[in-house]
């Protein structure tokens, strides 16, 4: 094997003179270490893939797995009519597509832990950046197979047929659009010409290999806002001796994992790039580009399907939930429900806006510092401007318009 002995440039540093360069990146290579050997250490990964190993539905259908706001069609009138017993399923279904939509970000995790690691490992001392994104990697794949096994017991235990999973390369449009932490370069993750460059940009660019971690930073945080809250759920009834349900303990053991992940997402987009030449112009365009396409394809409007999520209104699904045994309603009957809950203000709108302006917060505080990125990006003003009831209700009626117009033909 050839040794590798490239040394990170210092033409065009960020710091006065190298040695300032050299103990910048000393520091934060020995916190990355620190971060990376916890890691190693913890055990919660192990105890997520035990959990769904041995998750049964019926041992946990009689609990809410999380807060009743984080429900599917929460506050709607459907949620108001629903029995005791509905609302539960709703609580769980909630779980489960939410942890449907988290594994597929996971998935686009792995690809590009491994595309932006290229940029680093001909760099002998960053190789333990390379092994901290390769432990990250192992763990999303025992991660992406349990919320897919809880969520698949789920789906079958209550409607006798998985509605919402869909094999990773036949997502419908409605998913899709939240499966990448960013769509850059003209084209979706993963697809594309303007993906393929964007692709290999971040292998062969420290900068732009740093900044993917912004966009993954900012997921982290999306990720975070509702898995903390089904940690305190965790964690109050830890503390009564109440009974845990399994998922709400994977959602705990997840987010304690997903803290390392954090670290390693703030660590590279905020200070490991300062070890390597300052962007040029097309780098700082791409770094642009990114958290812009976050704001108008992924973080640009309330969910009343899913409140606290950006996953959209998911109506075809609604629409087929409706009809199974656990509702029972005809088409007809379906589309009229439908209308009363996504055309009018209501209670899970107002929860889905509170959700919105605390991630709004905390990824504006998470992107200070960097300067390279424009106001319109840094202040994430776009995203701020989609935040409300009144635009949710306007855009739920234009959408509903069309869904039904397009299932009465």
């Amino acid at each position: 094997m050839m040794l590798k002995t490239h040394k990170a440039p210092e033409k065009g540093s960020q710091f006065s003179t190298p040695s300032e360069k050299v103990v910048h990146g000393r520091k934060n290579l020995k916190l990355m270490d620190v971060n990376y050997r916890r890691n190693t250490e913890s055990d919660y990964t192990e105890k997520i893939d035990q959990l769904s190993k041995n998750f049964d539905y019926s041992s946990n259908s009689n609990y809410y797995w999380g807060e009743p706001e984080l429900s599917l069609l929460y506050g709607t009138p459907l949620y108001e009519a629903a029995s005791p017993s509905q609302q539960k399923a709703l609580n769980h279904i909630y779980w489960a597509l939410d942890y449907y939509f988290i594994a597929a970000t996971e998935t686009n995790t792995i690809l590009f832990n491994e595309v932006t690691a290229n940029a680093f490992f001909p760099f002998d001392d960053y190789e333990v950046l390379c092994h901290a994104l390769d432990l990250e990697t192992n763990q999303e794949r025992y991660h992406i197979r349990a919320f897919h096994t809880i969520a698949i017991k789920t789906e079958l235990a209550l409607m006798g047929k998985t509605l919402f999973h869909c094999p990773r390369s036949t997502k419908p449009q409605e998913m899709d659009k939240t499966l990448a932490p960013f769509k850059g370069m003209g084209g979706r993750a993963g697809s594309g010409f303007g993906s393929h460059v964007y692709n290999i940009s971040l292998s062969n660019s420290p900068f732009l290999a740093s900044q993917y971690y912004v966009a993954r930073g900012i997921g982290n945080l999306n990720l975070k806002s509702r898995e903390s809250t089904l940690s305190q759920v965790y964690k109050r009834l830890e503390k009564n001796g109440e009974f845990i349900p399994a998922p709400t303990a994977v959602s705990r053991y997840h987010l304690l994992d997903e803290s390392f992940h954090t670290a390693t997402s703030q660590l590279m987009s905020h200070e490991i790039y300062k070890d390597f030449p300052e962007p040029n112009a097309w780098e700082k365009y791409i770094g642009n580009q990114t958290i812009h396409s976050l704001q108008t394809d992924v973080f640009n409007g309330l969910s009343t399907t899913l409140p606290g999520t950006f996953a959209g209104n998911l109506m075809p699904m609604v629409y087929k939930l409706l009809q199974t045994p656990l509702f029972g309603m005809s088409k007809q009957e379906a589309l009229l429900m439908m209308e009363k809950c996504f055309c009018q203000e209501h209670e899970g709108l107002h929860v889905a806006a509170r959700y919105h302006q605390r991630l709004l917060s905390d990824i504006r505080k998470f992107l200070e510092g960097l300067d390279y990125l424009s106001p319109v990006n840094r202040e994430m003003r776009l995203m701020a401007s989609s935040g409300s009831v009144e635009k949710a209700v306007a855009n739920n009626i234009r959408e509903f318009k069309k869904f039904s117009r397009s299932v009465k033909r």
